[in-house]
């Protein structure tokens, strides 16, 4: 680049976000981000970026969101200073929780008036330091280019997360002779590198493995964040090992297979949760111990040898102490693992071990099964999932938070990055922006969003992002009236009383609503509606929304109360149900 060609600090910016990849950018433009929006102006024009313009900041932070879970790519977020970037609090929360990478750009007041109290002017530093994974303040543009491709590599290195960037708009305007710096060439003296694996480590593994008769895989969205689907499922089959899954690892392992339990924890499985409680072996996959999971902590696994291993190193021995522990990316360690293992002459392995394990795991299959309602009239949550997973069973899906979250978890079977869902922070109206940033991914894939009536209404502005796109998105809307899990509580465990979870009164006519964003309305009430009304649902050429009026008082069962073990579920008598089947 020539010595007397100077770039504004917003130039600096988009070059450094194509460079390192960037296609697609979801926002809103205000006050202090205008340089920055001026500057994509030009960018777009020439078709080397696009931006998704969302109706909130909130939807365009989860919509960045879901583009980064389904396609490992980070996601890019802009929001202007004070209320648009305050609007990303919950989002950024969201995306640490769940370990996802977005790179987060914020307009700021110009620099000289930082401190003073300005128009618009927040420290999203300061508000967010404890939700991100590293943030920066830009206050010379001669930085800019570093910062940017730092923040790249941070959001992804490790334990991926959010990295917030601010910048003054007066940083946006100066001038200067911009020189890019790649990705690779960052210099991160305080990003500790990846421990490396000990023949040892292996070594106590494999010993451990060969001396249980009960063991079970416990995975987690690490997997998943590793892309170790198909070694997960390698893992199990040589050695006869059960897999479960947390709400975050679904879509490891394929739910019809022989060796899958299904989702463990508060709603998982009950076989899942027999089996966590009686395995003598529990090997964690990029896997936390989080208590949704655990229940009753000195009760979870407590017969059982723990191997733990993570990419984080603070996730391994915080909530359990492991007996074998391996800190690295979960590919590369099993991996490393079957390279260990070729080692060895007999290279097959003792299946005779587990056999008994699995056909107890069987008796508890067939004894305690996932249920689907069986000679009754009214629409159920269960049936219209477990049909919609038989007619689609290559979409992506995004659920909201709340009953209709738990039973997608149990009734439908995806593959992996095929699931975004706000599992630690537990954030209603997560699923319709996310359902956005999935569908921008895969512009020519099917993505159903699975939401509530009381979730669907936090952030239904997005509407208008499918409408101004044409964004083919499939919105299937769980209607009980109720702030569901909520009221499922109160009927559990505080006396019935059901206060502020009805949502009745005031909620809008969805099908006028749909119609009202040029999108296709559709509503059922019964079960005799349900097959010609997911026909049109999935058949569709566009977006539109289907409201399933079910029955109000339906429970999410299994359940495991707060403070029990997970031996302990509720639910599991019903009679009235059937098995849920794969066929």
């Amino acid at each position: 680049m020539c010595s007397h060609s100077l770039f504004s600090g917003a130039y600096s910016l988009m070059d450094t976000l194509i460079r390192n990849g960037v296609y697609h950018i979801f926002g809103y433009p205000g006050g202090a981000i205008l340089p920055i929006y001026d500057e994509l102006f030009r960018w777009e024009q020439k078709n080397l970026v696009k931006h998704i313009l969302c109706r909130h900041e909130q939807g365009a932070i989860h919509a960045a969101d879901g583009y980064a879970r389904s396609s490992g790519r980070v996601g890019v977020c802009f929001a202007t200073s004070g209320p648009g970037a305050t609007n990303l609090v919950t989002g950024i929360a969201t995306a640490q929780m769940d370990s996802i990478p977005i790179v987060l750009i914020t307009g700021q007041v110009a620099r000289p008036f930082i401190g003073t109290d300005a128009f618009q002017e927040v420290d999203i530093f300061g508000i967010t330091l404890p939700i991100v994974k590293h943030s920066y303040v830009v206050r010379d543009p001669r930085d800019m280019s570093r910062i940017v491709s730092e923040a790249f590599y941070i959001s992804q290195h490790g334990r991926p997360g959010p990295v917030l960037i601010d910048i003054p708009k007066d940083v946006g305007l100066e001038k200067f002779p911009h020189i890019f710096i790649p990705k690779f060439n960052v210099s991160l003296p305080g990003c500790k590198t990846l421990y490396s694996t000990k023949e040892k480590h292996f070594d106590k593994l494999l010993s451990l493995i060969k001396q249980s008769s009960q063991p079970l895989l416990y995975v987690g969205g690490g997997a998943i964040t590793s892309n170790a689907s198909s070694l997960i499922k390698q893992m199990a089959e040589k050695f006869q090992i059960p897999v479960t899954n947390t709400l975050m690892g679904k879509g490891i392992l394929k739910e019809d297979h022989p060796l899958s339990l299904g989702m463990l924890g508060m709603h998982g499985t009950a076989y899942s949760n027999f089996a966590v409680s009686e395995c003598d072996l529990l090997i964690a996959l990029g896997a936390r111990f989080d208590d949704r999971v655990t229940g009753k902590l000195d009760e979870f696994a407590c017969n059982a040898q723990v191997i733990h291993i993570d990419v984080d190193s603070a996730e391994v021995g915080k909530n359990r102490i492991p007996q074998v522990a391996i800190v690295g990316d979960l590919k590369i360690v099993i991996q490393e693992f079957f390279d260990y293992l070729t080692q060895f002459q007999d290279k097959k392995f003792n299946h005779e071990r587990t056999s008994s394990w699995m056909q107890r795991i069987s008796v508890w299959k067939k004894q305690y099964p996932l249920l689907l309602p069986k000679n009754v009239s009214f629409l159920s949550p269960q049936e219209i999932l477990h049909h919609i997973s038989k007619m689609k069973p290559d979409a992506y899906y995004t659920t909201d938070v709340g009953q209709h979250q738990m039973w997608a978890a149990q009734f439908l079977d995806v593959l992996p990055r095929h699931w975004m869902s706000s599992s630690g922070l537990g954030t209603m109206g997560y699923g319709l922006p996310a359902a956005v940033g999935t569908q921008i991914a895969h512009p020519n894939q099917e993505v159903i969003c699975i939401s509530g009536d009381a979730s669907f209404q936090m952030n239904i502005q997005e509407l208008g992002t499918i409408a101004q796109y044409n964004l083919p998105i499939k919105i299937l809307v769980i209607n009980n009236k109720w702030q569901g899990m909520v009221r499922q509580w109160q009927q559990a465990f505080y006396g019935e009383r059901y206060s502020h979870s009805n949502m009745e009164k005031g909620s809008p006519n969805l099908v006028k609503l749909a119609n009202s964003f040029g999108i296709l309305g559709l509503e059922i009430d019964s079960r005799l509606q349900l097959d010609k009304a997911l026909d049109l649902f999935c058949s569709h050429n566009g977006p539109v929304i289907l409201n399933c009026n079910v029955k109000e008082e339906e429970n999410c069962y299994p359940m495991v109360a707060p403070g029990k073990s997970n031996s302990q579920m509720i639910g599991l008598e019903k009679n009235h149900l059937v098995t849920k089947t794969f066929t």
